[in-house]
């Protein structure tokens, strides 16, 4: 799971037009690393939240800049397992 997310928010980075090429799992998705200002961070938030069925907490939004491209997506993929297991 934890894949399929970084590969949905990788590209969703390229459909914003930020620059791919060489982000790793270590880039911070806020300033010296992918560089989110905090609109795109909001519009890449909605889009995760539209793709898997999630909601980030408003609150969230200072703590996702400070986030690792890693840490995003391992929590995001945490979430997700998550909620389908309270599916079931």
């Amino acid at each position: 799971m934890r894949a399929e997310v970084r590969a949905f928010v990788i590209e969703q980075l390229s459909d914003m037009n930020y620059d791919v090429d060489g982000i790793d799992d270590d880039a911070t998705l806020g300033p010296a690393g992918v560089d989110l200002e905090s609109l795109a961070l909001a519009d890449l938030a909605v889009r995760v939240e539209d793709q898997y069925g999630l909601t980030f907490a408003e609150e969230e939004s200072e703590q996702l800049a400070l986030m690792t491209v890693g840490e995003f997506t391992t929590m995001v993929a945490n979430r997700v397992a998550r909620t389908r297991n309270d599916r079931s």
